[in-house]
C-alpha cells in the first residue's frame, strides 16, 4: 500500500491523469450497457449484437495505426484533450437525438464505430506518458494503478448502469458518459509536466523494426491477441445473450457479470503491482493466462448465475496481471522516442481482435449452442499461452565503450540499454 500511496501523493500530474482517466472509463462502462440495450430493443437485436461488437472494436485497427506516429510527434496532453472533447460530443448525439424525437437505429452503431476509431488514443497515450510522470522504479505500481483504475471504474460504472438504466433510460445514460469525457479533459488541462515528443536518441541508420523483432514483446502480444478474441466474444456477445436469454434479471444480470469481471481485474491488478514473479514475466503471464482460459468454462453452469458470475470473476482476476507485467516489459525494452508508435501498434493488434471472437460465437448463440462457444473461447485463450513458457525475459546486452563509435548508448533516465544493430541481439 505504501508504494501506491507514495506514487499518488508525490506525483500530482500522474494523479491527475489517473483520476481523469478513471472517471472517463466509468462512463465508458455505462456506454457499453446503454448501447447494448438500445440494440437489443431493435428487431433481431440478438443477431445485431455481433454487428455492434464489430463497430465497437474493428475501427481500432485503423485508428490505432494512425495514433502512434501522432503521439510521437505531438504533445500527448493536447491529443488526449482533443480526443475527449470529440468523443464526448459523439456520445452526446444519442441523448440529443432522443430529446428532439427518436434515436435512429443506425446511430448506436455509428457512435460505437467512432468510439472504436479513437479508442487507441488514450490506450496508447496514457502508458506512453507514464514514464515521463513516474520514476523507473515506480512503473509496476503505475501500471497496476492504471489497471486498477479500469477495473474499479468498471465496477462502479457497471454497478450503477443497472439502476440508472431503469431510472433514466439508455439515452440519458449516455449523457452521463459525455460528461465524464469533459471531466477527463479538465484533469488533463491541469497537468504541468511536459508530455512533448522525445528526440531521437539513436542513429537514423538503425532499423526502425528492431523493437518488433524482440521475441518477448512479439510473443506476449500474439498471445494477448488470441486471448482478446476469446474475451471479446465473452464480454460483448456472450454476456448480453446470457443476461437476456438464459439468466434471470436482464439488465441487472449483465451489470453483475461485467462488475464481476472488473472486480477480478481490480484484485489481479493490485496483486500484480505489488509482487514481481520470480519465474520471469513471460512465464508468469503464460500461467495466469492459462488459468483465465480455464475459468471461461464456468459459463456452462447456466442457467445458474453463481458459476457464470464466477467465470467472469476468474477471467478478470487472472487477466489483469497479464496487462501489468506486459506493460512494464514494454516500458523497459522500448526506446522513449518510439513509445507512442510501439504502444499504439501492439495495443492496436490486441484490441482489433475481439471482432473475430464476436463473429465466431454469434452464430453459435443464435443456434443456442453455448457449449461450442465456451470450448472455442477456452481454446483460443489458452493454447497460445503455452508458447510463452518457452520465452525468457532477457535484457538487452551490456555495452562496452567501443559501442559508442557505432551509435550505442545507455539511456540513463529510463534505465534501458539501447544498442546499435550489431549489439542488439539478445543473449
Amino acid at each position: 500500500m505504501s508504494t501506491y500511496r507514495s506514487l499518488l501523493t508525490t506525483k500530482p500530474d500522474f494523479r491527475r491523469l489517473w483520476l481523469g482517466a478513471s472517471v472517463s472509463v466509468m462512463g465508458d462502462s455505462m456506454t457499453f450497457i446503454a448501447l447494448s440495450w438500445l440494440v437489443l430493443a431493435q428487431r433481431d437485436g440478438t443477431a445485431k449484437l455481433g454487428l455492434l461488437a464489430v463497430c465497437y472494436t474493428a475501427p481500432v485497427l485503423i485508428g490505432g495505426l494512425a495514433a502512434g506516429p501522432v503521439l510521437d510527434r505531438f504533445d500527448k496532453r493536447t491529443i488526449l484533450i482533443a480526443d475527449s472533447v470529440l468523443r464526448g460530443l459523439v456520445v452526446a448525439s444519442i441523448p440529443l437525438a432522443a430529446g428532439v424525437g427518436s434515436v435512429p437505429e443506425w446511430l448506436p452503431f455509428v457512435v460505437a464505430a467512432v468510439y472504436g476509431l479513437l479508442k487507441m488514443v488514450p490506450m496508447a497515450a496514457v502508458p506512453a506518458a507514464l514514464p515521463d510522470l513516474v520514476a523507473p522504479g515506480q512503473r509496476d505500481a503505475a501500471n497496476a494503478l492504471e489497471s486498477v483504475s479500469y477495473s474499479l471504474s468498471g465496477i462502479i460504472g457497471f454497478t450503477l448502469a443497472a439502476p440508472l438504466l431503469t431510472m433514466l433510460g439508455p439515452a440519458n445514460l449516455l449523457a452521463l458518459d459525455a460528461a465524464t469525457y469533459a471531466c477527463f479533459a479538465f484533469a488533463l488541462m491541469r497537468i504541468r509536466t511536459p508530455l512533448r515528443p522525445h528526440p531521437q536518441q539513436i542513429e537514423k541508420s538503425r532499423p526502425k523494426t528492431t523493437v518488433f523483432r524482440d521475441k518477448v514483446l512479439v510473443g506476449t502480444t500474439l498471445a494477448f491477441m488470441a486471448f482478446n478474441i476469446a474475451e471479446g466474444a465473452m464480454t460483448m456477445v456472450v454476456a448480453p445473450w446470457l443476461a437476456k436469454e438464459q439468466l434471470p434479471g436482464n439488465g441487472a444480470t449483465l451489470s453483475l457479470l461485467m462488475a464481476a469481471l472488473s472486480a477480478g481485474e481490480l484484485l489481479g491488478g493490485f496483486v500484480a503491482g505489488a509482487w514481481r514473479p520470480r519465474i520471469g514475466r513471460p512465464a508468469a503471464i503464460a500461467v495466469v493466462q492459462l488459468v483465465a482460459a480455464a475459468g471461461i468454462l464456468a459459463v456452462l453452469g447456466t442457467p445458474h448465475w453463481v458459476p457464470v458470475t464466477a467465470a467472469f470473476l476468474i477471467v478478470g482476476t487472472f487477466s489483469a496481471p497479464m496487462t501489468v507485467w506486459a506493460q512494464s516489459l514494454r516500458m523497459e525494452r522500448v526506446p522513449p522516442s518510439q513509445r507512442g508508435r510501439v504502444f499504439s501498434v501492439f495495443r492496436t493488434m490486441m484490441q482489433a481482435t475481439p471482432p473475430i471472437g464476436a463473429a465466431l460465437v454469434t452464430p453459435m448463440l443464435v443456434a443456442g449452442n453455448l457449449p461450442a462457444a465456451a470450448i472455442l473461447m477456452t481454446a483460443l485463450a489458452g493454447v497460445p499461452a503455452l508458447g510463452l513458457l518457452l520465452l525468457r525475459e532477457n535484457r538487452m546486452p551490456e555495452m562496452d565503450p567501443g559501442l559508442q563509435r557505432i551509435g550505442g548508448h545507455r539511456d540513463d533516465d529510463h534505465d534501458v540499454i539501447i544498442a546499435a544493430p550489431e549489439a542488439s541481439r539478445e543473449r
